[in-house]
């Protein structure tokens, strides 16, 4: 299963971003922590909600964790049977280890309102 993470930088060292919209990376990994691609998110001045679940969807992860997410993108992982886990915090590894001992939130509603342009 391909897992997705939203963070700051390019690696599972780097933090994870506070935003899955407006994301600077989505990196995928595998199982086993290795990873298989990173995208630049490069999220437009609106719909950025709804373009990062079309890419995590693309990209075929299962599973997105991330620190929060808002209702337009909320809607478009459920279509697409992605789990969504928040709350993460600290380094993507950090998240993914929160994520395997199952401390963080598989969430079933959004999490934020969502904004309004620009990034947070």
């Amino acid at each position: 299963m391909t897992i997705c993470l939203t963070t700051q930088g390019r690696d599972l060292e780097s933090q994870m971003d506070p935003s899955f919209g407006r994301s600077r990376y989505f990196v995928f990994i595998d199982e086993d922590e290795r990873v298989l691609e990173v995208i630049e998110n490069q999220p437009a001045a609106h719909g950025a909600g709804v373009q990062a679940a079309q890419i995590v969807s693309e990209h075929g992860a299962g599973v997105l964790i991330t620190a929060s997410v808002g209702p337009n993108a909320y809607g478009g992982l459920q279509a697409a049977g992605i789990k969504i886990y928040t709350g993460a915090k600290g380094t993507a590894r950090d998240a993914l280890a929160a994520y395997r001992d199952g401390t963080l939130i598989h969430t079933t509603a959004p999490t934020s309102g969502g904004h309004r342009g620009g990034r947070a």
